[in-house]
């Protein structure tokens, strides 16, 4: 479904101003309708766009504010107030209304007509639902594109149908994956809106699936519309919305590495797999890119893994046991000493405890494992080992 961040890209919309609820522009959008009196809201839908000339109401601020308070409570996608000689100005109460509900409210020039407004939105709102019937084509390529590989269609229908999309033979393909974390009672979905917008800004075209929970991209890596921008600021963009939205940030992007051969499609995917999960075990929101997980790399290339579960039991079997037989948590505060550097007043801000305990622990873990926890050869040896739990619990 169409939402109102799509409406505004469109330039026949440039005379809608938004004054108010800018965090709710992503609200979906089914139709529109014009409405003078809250009398008439039980006649509304929920995802409208509803419009007033306030001819009814002739500058009544309590009228408006009534308007727009059972509006909001109609679920509807957001408001136009076509501004002139019957609402002169927006009162102040209503834009705090507006901003505190993320409810959108735009204003219009009263030398806009009101038809063609409804003309126009008719005819976007027409088109997004003939695009939503080719993106559910578009689903089914990049499905099986994925999931079910087979030599002889990559030889034939697939190439075709990637050029008709715009992905030329040769091109350098790549998977981003979009995914709530595992602890987020959120859907992927709450997000679509806000990943959709800001992808559309970087990239010229895109396919896109939505599977598992997973909002799954395929990029042309010479289709990039901002190249001075790196991906990682498309990222952070991304995140800090999901953080107005939600309060917190519980979505994780990852990319795979590019491949001018089809077949690497699916493993491609699966780097963006590794990339997040490495995220949520790692707590590491600053890794977007396969290439850029360094030694998770080398460790993932060890033929002989029993190789990498020795080491990792060496250097952190016990700990493990002291915590699993006294109830403690000192693994989990290693890693959050690892990853501050050792400085203890950013442990101590970070987990919310006490210096004195913050010393305590490290002077124990130094006595458990036998180590000096100062000595930079000893905290590699420590962050591979923890990297190497990383990979393994993915396989498990």
């Amino acid at each position: 479904m169409a939402t109102i961040s799509d409406l505004l890209l469109e330039p026949e919309f440039r005379q809608l101003h938004l004054i108010a609820g800018e965090k709710g522009v992503y609200r979906q959008l089914s139709g529109i309708n014009v409405i003078e009196s809250a009398d008439l809201i039980p006649f509304c839908r929920p995802n409208e766009l509803l419009v007033t000339t306030g001819i009814q109401m002739k500058n009544n601020a309590s009228q408006l504010e009534e308007l727009i308070s059972k509006s909001f409570e109609k679920k509807v996608a957001g408001f136009i107030i076509n501004t002139g000689p019957y609402i002169s100005q927006v009162p102040l109460t209503i834009i705090q209304f507006a901003n505190q509900n993320h409810f959108p409210i735009f204003v219009m020039d009263w030398n806009y007509r009101i038809a063609d407004l409804l003309k126009n939105t008719f005819q976007f709102i027409s088109l997004k639902q003939q695009s939503l019937h080719e993106q559910q084509s578009d689903e089914k390529l990049l499905y099986n594109l994925i999931f079910r590989y087979d030599q002889n269609i990559f030889r034939t229908s697939i190439p075709q149908q990637l050029e008709k999309r715009g992905f030329p033979k040769g091109a350098e393909l790549g998977i981003i994956t979009c995914t709530t974390s595992s602890s987020s009672k959120n859907s992927i979905n709450r997000y679509t809106a806000i990943i959709f917008y800001e992808f559309q800004k970087r990239y010229n075209y895109f396919l896109t699936l939505k599977h598992n929970n997973q909002l799954i991209f395929l990029i042309n890596r010479h289709e990039v519309k901002t190249e001075q921008l790196p991906f990682s600021k498309t990222v952070e963009k991304i995140y800090e919305k999901v953080v107005d939205l939600n309060g917190q940030l519980d979505l994780i992007i990852g990319m795979g590495n590019f491949s001018a051969s089809l077949e690497n499609v699916s493993k491609s995917y699966n780097e963006s797999l590794t990339v997040i999960h490495l995220v949520q075990h790692h707590k590491n929101p600053f890794i977007h890119k396969y290439k850029e997980i360094g030694t998770y790399k080398i460790i993932m290339g060890v033929a002989d893994q029993s190789i990498i579960k020795q080491f990792q039991q060496d250097m952190l079997g016990p700990l493990y046991m002291y915590d699993h037989l006294h109830d403690t948590d000192f693994v989990p505060f290693l890693r959050v000493f690892l990853e501050e550097g050792g400085s203890p007043n950013k442990i101590s801000q970070k987990l919310f405890i006490h210096r004195n305990t913050v010393t305590y622990k490290i002077k124990k873990i130094e006595s458990l494992l036998d180590v000096d926890l100062n000595n930079t050869f000893t905290r590699t040896n420590l962050n591979v080992a923890l990297m190497i739990e990383d990979i393994l619990s993915q396989k498990s």
